[in-house]
């Protein structure tokens, strides 16, 4: 009797996925919990593991085709067992997961679907860095090299033996490729892919725009000294994305349309903030969701944003950590920007982008006026710009003002008192 192997559901939100690349080739032999196949859902690739041990039998859906939850992918046997292969059985119906899927509220917009079949380079199309690199120094023209890999995959193996080849017949590679372009076509890995689709999808959705302010973070930077041994000898690394975060908290909390999605029929007012915490990765970006960030401390939002961060760099996030996030946060100033306008995580109304803390003259007076007085006087502080950009279609400009007002109060005016 065989064994099917299908589509699993990674994510509570998540009713299909892209089969990235089969790890097993038909007539393998394969043992329990041995992973067979990886799996794409938006950004998250996840390795998926055999349900049996036997043999391959074969492959029902081949590299880079996305699917619905529960469709047959492949079978699995007896060595020379003979497979009938009806039409694909789903678990279930997925029209109508999927439509109940987009009516809730939680859900993310997923990156248009016909566009994923060729997320991931299969066969012929796939080339891993090391083979384009020796691809590269040698000249050599990839399409000349015969493929001994899955679906006629060029391996490193064959490209070495292609110049080893030539050499042995006394040609240079660099003669051979006499037409090498002076360009390098990159390959887009599916990430880069999914987040193409996924900006230009945004821009095309809301009328995007961006409000600036500036904020005074002397109040931050004296807390943060003042406690990040305290929260290192627990174990928690205290960085300043924390401190804007509690800060975005108490904003939403105070304008909760900055909490909301839009929708023809109106407001759709998310009565739970999760918070989408934007982590820059090698290759691209992604988005976790800090989930009920209003619920904790400064501690456990320190310690939650450290937590989510490392495990999107080490590529352990389950799918369901970057689903239903109702507003973002971008700390793009890591990197020493100054000022951004980042592009809207829709269905959100809109994001907060942070700029880099850096010293600066500023002028401090003890009025209100803005003509020159004797009590004015320059010192250097630690200044920030805030970057928020909202969907048109649900905030106003003395809206979004004001939500970027109560933020930069709350770190202007941080005190030992506040959510420590």
């Amino acid at each position: 009797m065989t064994t099917l192997v299908r589509m699993p559901q990674l994510g509570e939100s998540i009713v299909e996925g892209t089969v990235a690349r089969w790890l097993k080739a038909p007539g393998d032999a394969i043992d329990k919990l041995e992973p067979l196949l990886e799996v794409s859902t938006d950004k998250i690739d996840t390795e998926i593991p055999s349900p049996s041990a036997g043999v391959l039998l074969d492959i029902v859906v081949p590299e880079g085709q996305t699917v619905a939850t529960g469709t047959v992918l492949a079978h699995i046997g007896a060595a020379g067992q003979k497979v009938e292969r009806p039409a694909n059985v789903t678990a279930a119906d997925p029209a109508a997961e999927a439509q109940k899927i987009t009516a809730s509220s939680h859900r993310l917009p997923r990156v248009n679907q016909q566009n994923r079949a060729a997320d991931k380079p299969t066969g012929r199309d796939f080339i891993s860095p090391i083979v384009a690199k020796i691809a590269r120094e040698h000249a050599v023209e990839l399409s000349q090299v015969a493929g001994s890999g899955m679906n006629g995959r060029v391996t490193k193996k064959d490209v070495l033996a292609y110049i080893d080849s030539l050499t042995k017949l006394g040609r240079s590679p660099t003669v051979e490729a006499s037409n090498v372009s002076e360009t390098d076509l990159q390959p887009l890995t599916a990430m880069r892919k999914a987040i193409a689709a996924h900006m230009v999808q945004s821009k095309a959705t809301s009328p995007h725009v961006t409000t600036i302010f500036e904020v005074d973070m002397t109040a931050v930077v004296q807390h943060r000294e003042a406690h990040k041994n305290g929260f290192a000898s627990k174990g928690i690394a205290l960085t300043f994305t924390p401190y804007f975060v509690a800060a975005t908290v108490d904003a939403l909390r105070q304008v909760p349309a900055a909490n909301a999605q839009f929708q023809a029929d109106g407001l759709l007012l998310h009565q739970r903030i999760h918070l989408g915490v934007a982590v820059a990765l090698r290759d691209g970006l992604i988005v976790p969701v800090l989930r009920d960030a209003d619920e904790k401390n400064l501690h456990g939002l320190a310690r939650s944003i450290s937590d989510l961060a490392q495990r999107a760099r080490n590529g352990t996030l389950s799918a369901n950590e970057t689903q239903g996030g109702t507003f973002t946060v971008t700390n793009h100033g890591v990197s020493g920007s100054l000022i951004g306008t980042p592009i809207i995580n829709q269905p959100q109304a809109g994001i907060l982008g942070i700029g880099a803390i850096v010293k600066r003259p500023v002028v401090l007076s003890a009025t209100a006026s803005l003509l020159p007085s004797a009590d004015d006087m320059i010192a250097i502080r630690p200044m920030c710009y805030l970057n928020f950009t909202f969907d048109h279609r649900i905030l106003d400009g003395a809206t979004a003002d004001k939500f970027l007002s109560i933020i930069k109060q709350k770190l202007e005016k941080w005190s030992e008192q506040t959510n420590v």
